[in-house]
């Protein structure tokens, strides 16, 4: 596929100033140059045309915001200056795989004044002596080389870098706020509020609680479960007592009246010996 109908693709019904990122790898780049690419993409910031068989960077349009530039496995030779022109703000530059052969050619991004990290991996210059020394010190600018810096440091990876680079402000105002978002901290206030609100109402219903409860047991507990036990034992004591007292009495009565009847069994029977006594003297008198 062409580059040109390659970006129609991309761009699925988005206007071009709206992108912010292209990708048109291993498309097919009429004649080595760029094509489809104007100066309406004014929001893009990154852009990737690795293995597009490039050999000319002169098409370029201008990309302002543009940070990340890939553009590896090509078959760029010079022309490096144009980058400093259009896209003055670049801080990563892929330029693994091109035919980039010596330093004159990686002096024209001296201009490049925010380029951080350059990638030359797979260039014939990286066979040069001193090659890494010569390109730090070349480019002063950079800190890393092939994906690491001076002292061997591996460079982290590109999601990072955006990250370190695109938050750095969004950084500064949360060092700032020191807090998390409004909303948030409104959200927890209110939550706070809302558990302050049910701790009181809960202290109020526990106070109560407990002075419903010291009268449930000293009233209604007491009251109802150990008082009329206690009645009913008292009761019980009571009318067992009764009980025995009326016993007695009942017992003492059978006892009098059965001595009373004894007593007066026992006088009839003298008054009966009296009277036959009395009888047989008479009869005795009258025989005389």
């Amino acid at each position: 596929m062409e580059m040109k109908k390659r970006i129609n693709l991309e761009l699925r019904n988005r206007a071009p100033e709206e992108v912010t990122e292209l990708v048109l790898d291993n498309c097919l780049c009429v004649n080595g140059e760029i094509e489809g690419l104007n100066d309406t993409f004014k929001k893009l910031e990154f852009l990737s045309m690795a293995n597009v068989e490039l050999s000319s960077l002169a098409r370029l349009p201008s990309l302002n915001k543009l940070r990340k530039l890939e553009l590896s496995d090509n078959i760029i030779s010079g022309g490096l200056e144009v980058l400093a022109e259009k896209c003055p703000n670049l801080t990563y530059l892929n330029l693994s795989g091109n035919k980039i052969k010596d330093l004159s050619t990686v002096e024209a991004l001296q201009n490049l004044k925010n380029l951080k990290s350059l990638d030359l991996f797979n260039c014939e210059i990286t066979n040069l002596e001193d090659y890494r020394e010569s390109i730090f010190e070349l480019l002063q600018q950079i800190t890393y080389l092939d994906g690491f810096d001076q002292e061997d440091n591996e460079a982290p990876d590109s999601e990072e870098e955006d990250d370190e680079d695109g938050d750095e402000d969004d950084e500064e105002e949360e060092e700032d706020e020191a807090g998390p978002p409004e909303e948030y901290e409104e959200e927890e206030e209110e939550e706070e509020d809302e558990d302050e609100d049910e701790d009181e109402a809960g202290s109020e219903l526990g106070e109560g609680e407990e002075e419903v409860g010291l009268s449930y047991l000293m009233k209604e507990e007491i009251q109802n479960v150990l008082l009329p036990n206690s009645e009913k034992c008292v009761m019980d004591f009571y009318s067992q007592t009764e009980y025995l007292v009326f016993k007695d009495e009942e017992d003492d009565d059978d006892y009098v009246e059965e001595g009373e009847e004894e007593e007066e069994e026992e006088e009839e029977g003298l008054r009966g010996e009296k009277r036959k006594r009395d009888a047989e003297d008479d009869g005795d008198e009258e025989d005389d």
